[in-house]
C-alpha cells in the first residue's frame, strides 16, 4: 500500500478509522528524511495492513507545530486512536520493523490502563 498524505483537515478521520497509523513528519529540504523514505515506503508495502501516512512540515507548518515536531524526520505511531510511540530520527529498516511488531503485539486495554492511572482519569 501506498503511503497517505496527512494534513491537519484529515488527521483526525485517519487516525479514528484504522487500527494502526505510523506517521512520518518531514520536509523536502532534509537530507535524513529523504534518506528514510524508502524505508517507510517499503515498510507499507510489507505491511498493507498499517496506514503509512506522511505530513509534508513545509506545507503543514501550523499542523506540525501543533504535533510538537522539534526535529524532522519524526516518527509517531497511532494505534486504536492512541499514540504510542513519538521520536524524532530516522529509523533503520530493522529498528522499524521491530516497532511495527511491537505496536502490533500491544495490549491496548493495558495501555488505556495505563494511561488512565498517569491522568487520573
Amino acid at each position: 500500500m501506498a503511503t497517505q498524505t496527512l494534513t491537519q483537515q484529515n488527521f483526525k478521520q485517519i487516525i479514528d478509522d484504522n487500527g494502526i497509523v505510523l506517521v512520518d513528519f518531514w520536509a523536502s529540504w532534509c537530507g535524513p528524511c529523504k534518506s528514510f523514505a524508502p524505508t517507510f515506503e517499503a515498510s507499507s508495502e510489507k505491511h498493507p495492513d498499517i496506514v503509512h501516512a506522511k505530513v509534508d512540515t513545509e506545507a503543514e507548518q501550523e499542523f506540525a507545530a501543533g504535533a510538537g515536531i522539534r526535529s524532522i524526520p519524526t516518527i509517531m505511531a497511532f494505534r486504536d486512536g492512541v499514540l504510542v510511540f513519538n521520536q524524532a530520527g530516522a529509523l533503520p529498516p530493522a529498528a522499524l520493523e521491530d516497532l511495527v511488531t511491537q505496536i502490533k503485539a500491544l495490549d491496548m486495554d493495558e495501555v488505556r490502563k495505563e494511561i488512565a492511572a498517569q491522568t487520573g482519569n
